[in-house]
């Protein structure tokens, strides 16, 4: 279960370079969550260690259409 259930974002066919996936996901949180909670998926999204365990972090944290 993810940490905000209630929030989704979309990444299906968007472009699959991290950066733009923590644009997506940072975008999405301070919309629908708040400031705080993006600047704090910011500062954990940046010290994952590979692509693979940064898609597990976004799933960690919400949901992904």
């Amino acid at each position: 279960m993810p940490k905000y259930p209630d929030v989704c974002v979309k990444l299906i066919g968007e472009d699959g370079n991290v950066f733009a996936i923590i644009a997506a996901v940072n975008k999405v949180l301070r919309r629908e969550v708040s400031r705080e909670a993006a600047a704090e998926f910011m500062h954990e999204a940046m010290k994952q260690s590979s692509y693979d365990a940064l898609l597990n972090f976004v799933q960690e944290t919400l949901e992904i259409e």
